[in-house]
């Protein structure tokens, strides 16, 4: 099958470290006819490389759906007199959000009352994404937004809730960085972007008023900085929250007196962080202040820039974030790559949220009441699916809210353990595994390393049917915790970034010889998958140890890192300079361009590669996957299928839509399945005498 070949044009990167020569830098210029042109004929190779594969597409699409209950909804969560729910029907892509008076004993509302149906506002549109979602505090109006092209750059709409009509207000390329309403529901204060993508500027919009006469509340000109805003839950305050990678800054905006000008807790100092919440009479504030793994402080409203310790810090020990309720607080942690919650009660006791030693993720759901004092969260893990409970803060008891429904899945066919691999430099890296209880431990399983590794994410198991249909088939998947993200603390994030950065890769390769030393997989079987920052990490595993690895799956992979982080006119490079490096001078230059994956591109075999791109994509550009692509199909010394997907509407996240989104599962299953030479026929799913 021939493939697209991109035309040739050189262009010269002035770099410290010396001029380099790009023969496919021309495909950054999406006006350029020729540009889409190679898009299309890209996708139109991939279309003819799975042609003969559709019927295993088709199978896993099929078997996706067949796991997952259509129509369903969400439990009601209540505020302000209302219930509200979320829920979906069969053959719909997109959720409905719903509210009524009344609940009756099996959760469905007795007086429902649409205030958005999704499907109606995507209707024309080939993508939409709600961003703005936003009731105002006397639940008579709803702030919505959408996003038809993937490009987030949000339009704003201003919904009555009575008639269900929308008012005339518009307000145009908004952000998704918050919204935030008024105590008396006149106001509604949003944020937008500047040149570069960056949310910057806090507007006041009024209602009735067109967006021209919108005020100026709040501008960041440092282009290392973030804006976003929000109002806290006991309704009091907006904050105004102004982060770069580094360093942080709260300003506060009295509810009630929308007018006033906003008011700074603490001015920013470099490497020190801090994010304010409200509790009753006071502010608590989560910060890094002599605290590498941060603490919790707390400030009167009258000194907010008084601080007293509440918790204090523990090295390993990470607090991510802080929810404020009346008579409590519930603080995130993660510590030895599991995630926890623990409640502290006004009175300072405390309760531990206790869910399992096994790898699984935890994290508070819909809890919109300030006065609430019941505490709802949910868990899941790779062989269990989200569990919504709720616990009684006053006795201590725990119930059962839902669990999600899985038809046509014997989930006691898994299993999933924790495992730990040493990587080059001695250090233990922890690994999460799930395959079938059955499963032998004879090297010959076909395996998927699924990792991220940047920004301190922190990647906690999830449930997913898309990934049990892999295991049916024999697959051991296997979620990594590589240094750079935040699963282990701070200083794990900090051991993979900057002059750090190569430890990331060099863990998730260690994770794929331990798997092999175990035995769960066969070391001529090994996958790659990873997107966005992730995408990085997969294109220099590849680069790094190219024999180790089968195949590969790169989804909006950030790979052309020394010329992105070289142009500070492109969106979000001078904001990510503190992430990895400024590559105009040294000693960035040499150590970016040492694992850049674009840049070390060399005539040798490659594994099977499937990588997507989004046009619109203000994260990634698309040209990234696309001239990744190019370049190794020029100096590769084999013939390992190569596949580029562009969506052609669609930006950073792909697909809009939930079919949509199995669909691309389940063709990325099938590739898998090809490349790594699993039987297409596969026994019963639910077959659970069949040893794999």
């Amino acid at each position: 099958m021939s493939a697209p070949s991109a035309k040739r044009v050189p262009h010269v990167h002035r770099r410290p470290t010396g001029d380099s020569i790009d023969d496919f830098q021309w495909l950054a210029d999406r006006d350029d006819p020729d540009t889409i042109g190679y898009l299309n004929a890209e996708n139109d190779h991939a279309d003819r490389w799975l042609a003969p594969h559709a019927a295993l597409v088709d199978s896993l699409y099929t078997e996706i759906k067949s796991r997952i209950q259509e129509t369903d909804q969400s439990v009601p969560a209540f505020k302000d007199g209302w219930w509200y729910v979320t829920r979906t029907e069969e053959g719909r892509e997109y959720p409905i959000h719903c509210r009524g008076r009344e609940r009756a004993v099996d959760n469905r509302l007795v007086d429902e009352h649409v205030l958005l149906d999704e499907n109606v506002e995507a209707t024309g549109h080939d993508y939409f994404s709600l961003g703005a979602f936003d009731i105002s505090p006397d639940s008579r109006r709803l702030a919505w937004s959408r996003d038809t092209d993937g490009g987030e750059h949000f339009s704003m709409r201003i919904r009555d809730l009575r008639d269900g009509n929308d008012l005339e207000d518009r307000i145009e390329d908004t952000s998704w960085a918050g919204t935030a309403w008024s105590s008396d529901s006149s106001h509604l204060f949003y944020v937008t972007y500047d040149e570069q993508e960056r949310p910057c500027t806090v507007w006041r919009h009024r209602l009735g008023d067109p967006q021209s006469a919108d005020v100026q509340v709040f501008h960041d000109p440092d282009e290392r900085f973030y804006v976003g805003i929000d109002l806290c839950r006991s309704g009091k305050w907006i904050i105004i929250d102004s982060h770069s990678v580094t360093s942080s800054e709260s300003w506060l905006i009295p509810a009630d007196d929308p007018t006033v000008a906003p008011v700074c807790v603490v001015s920013r100092r470099e490497d020190v962080e801090y994010h304010v919440d409200h509790w009753g009479d006071r502010f608590v504030v989560l910060t890094n202040l002599e605290a590498v793994d941060f603490r919790v402080m707390t400030a009167t409203e009258t000194e907010p820039a008084r601080w007293e310790p509440l918790i204090e810090h523990e090295a390993g020990r990470r607090i991510t974030r802080v929810d404020c309720f009346a008579t409590h607080l519930v603080v995130h942690e993660w510590h030895r790559a599991q995630p926890r919650l623990r409640v502290i009660r006004r009175d300072g006791s405390i309760l531990e949220i206790v869910i399992s030693d096994a790898p699984h993720d935890c994290d508070l759901d819909s809890n919109p009441e300030w006065t609430t004092t019941s505490l709802r969260f949910s868990t899941e893990s790779m062989v269990t699916p989200a569990t919504l409970l709720e616990q009684d803060l006053l006795t201590g008891e725990r119930a059962v809210l839902k669990r999600a429904p899985t038809p046509n899945l014997d989930l006691s066919r898994y299993e999933t353990v924790r495992a730990w691999a040493t990587s080059s430099d001695g250090t233990e890296v922890p690994y999460d595994v799930v395959r079938l209880r059955s499963a032998n431990d004879d090297g010959s399983a076909p395996c998927l390393v699924y990792a991220y590794g940047s920004y301190e994410a922190s990647m906690a198991p999830w449930f997913s049917v898309a990934t049990l249909g892999l295991v049916d088939r024999g697959f051991t998947w296997v979620l990594a915790h590589p240094r750079g993200g935040g699963e282990m603390g701070r200083r794990w994030y900090l051991d993979g970034k900057l002059l750090n950065k190569t430890n990331t890769f060099a863990d998730v390769n260690a994770v794929a010889r331990d798997v092999v030393a175990k035995g769960w997989a066969s070391p001529h079987r090994l996958a790659v998958r990873g997107g966005s920052a992730g995408g990085l990490m997969v294109g220099a595993c590849l680069n790094l140890a190219p024999e180790l690895w089968t195949a590969a799956v790169a989804e909006v992979p950030f790979v052309d890192v020394v010329s992105t982080m070289s142009d500070p006119s492109l969106p979000l490079t001078i904001t990510e300079w503190e992430e990895w490096g400024d590559p105009r001078s040294e000693p960035f230059a040499s150590y970016m361009l040492s694992y850049s994956p674009y840049d070390n591109l060399a005539a040798r075999a490659y594994p099977a590669i499937l990588a997507t791109a989004g046009l619109n994509d203000p994260r990634v550009a698309y040209h990234e996957p696309a001239k990744w692509i190019a370049r190794i199909r020029q100096v590769r010394t084999n013939d390992a299928p190569l596949l580029l997907r562009t969506e052609m509407g669609a930006g950073h996240g792909g697909p809009s839509g939930r079919y949509d989104r199995w669909r691309e599962e389940a063709t990325i299953s099938a590739f898998l399945s090809i490349v790594l030479g699993v039987p297409a026929k596969q026994p019963s799913a639910n077959d659970a005498s069949t040893n794999h």
